[in-house]
């Protein structure tokens, strides 16, 4: 029984050396800041991201646990991680709303549906996201220098979304599916209508109106009709 106490006895002391050591070895939240600011500015972004996890987890009620939340999604954004880097600005968006980055953050939440785009052949669905949080910033924040920045990418969001519409309009008109290729000409004409493109989608009209009233005038041909059907999320060349 003595020994069983002995032995125990020593186990408690191993155990308590143990947890002295690692709360002698814990940083505090300015060496942890420091540390993940001189990972991030090295390019070391996944190390700067643990650095500010830390902080965060460890001083969740220090100022500089903000500092880290903006940060860890700057980290995942230079990373080309837009998803989480995108969660990570919206989630700060939704606990510092009044914080002087705001108009920061909701550019660089616009940014990463943007350059998803660049990166994904042009799956419409991130530029219609992009233009709409993009046009949110110009609107809330109208005279910070990050909406003037955010004016630029809206341009080239239509000019994408323009060509990305005519591209299928074309694809359809190939296909000789004329009523669906004059409805994707037609949207190119009514919802993006100054950015270049409006000329080339007025001669398709033209011939898909035409071909339709020739198709009127005569039986259809089953060779002439394509139930083809088009898959926008990937586009890889907008013909324009």
């Amino acid at each position: 029984m003595k020994n069983i106490l002995l032995a125990g006895l020593v186990l408690l002391l191993v155990l308590s050396g143990c947890s002295g050591k690692e709360v002698k070895n814990e940083k505090t939240a300015k060496e942890l800041a420091e540390e993940g600011t001189v990972r991030y500015e090295d390019g070391n972004f996944m190390g700067a991201v643990e650095s500010f996890q830390r902080l965060k987890e460890w001083y969740p009620f220090s100022d500089l646990a903000t500092l880290a939340e903006l940060k860890i999604a700057d980290a995942y954004y230079h990373m080309e991680k837009y998803p989480e880097a995108s969660q990570w600005y919206v989630e700060f968006e939704n606990l510092h709303p009044n914080n002087e980055a705001i108009p920061y953050v909701i550019y660089q939440t616009g940014r990463c549906s943007f350059d998803e785009l660049e990166k994904i052949d042009q799956d419409p669905t991130f530029g219609r996201k992009a233009l709409n949080i993009f046009s949110r910033l110009i609107r809330e924040y109208p005279n910070d220098p990050y909406a003037l920045r955010a004016a630029h990418h809206i341009d080239e969001c239509y000019k994408r979304l323009a060509g990305n519409e005519f591209y299928i309009g074309r694809f359809y008109y190939k296909e000789k599916n004329y009523k669906a290729a004059l409805l994707r000409f037609k949207n190119v004409i009514s919802n993006y209508p100054d950015v270049g493109v409006q000329g080339k989608a007025l001669q398709y009209i033209s011939l898909c109106e035409n071909k339709i009233k020739l198709q009127a005038e005569k039986p259809e041909d089953p060779e002439d009709a394509s139930g083809n059907t088009f898959d926008s999320s990937h586009v890889t060349d907008t013909g324009l």
